[in-house]
């Protein structure tokens, strides 16, 4: 069986190195991106990737809330979990099915969300 693949889309290069770590202890592929467009080229490239855990504020032409509707419309299939230290999400400006976390996130809690949906 092959590992659950997660791209990670995060501007700040400690916090994406971070989340590499602990998402590869857990037995996941990582796979990382700085913002958005970085994070649909990917997509494009790969048909591999299972989950896209994504922060909210990003520079670039979308951020993560932009971003989790365009994964929605494009790759139905990929699993959703975004997180953020400033922006609560409000219901309704997130896809359906997708988990939100607010920064600082336990990662233990984003693990369960990606296993829930594996």
């Amino acid at each position: 069986m092959s590992k659950l693949v997660v791209l990670i889309v995060e501007d700040d290069p400690l916090l994406r190195m971070d989340a590499v770590d602990f998402i590869d202890e857990s037995g996941f592929e990582a796979v990382e991106a700085a913002h958005a467009d970085e994070a649909i080229a990917i997509l494009k490239a790969r048909d591999d990737i299972g989950v896209v855990f994504t922060d909210i504020e990003m520079p670039g032409s979308m951020d993560g809330i932009k971003l989790a509707h365009f994964v929605r419309q494009g790759w139905p299939l990929v699993v959703m979990v975004v997180a953020s230290g400033r922006l609560v999400s409000a219901a309704g400006d997130l896809p359906d099915n997708v988990q939100y976390f607010r920064k600082p996130y336990r990662p233990a809690e984003v693990i369960e969300a990606f296993r829930q949906a594996a």
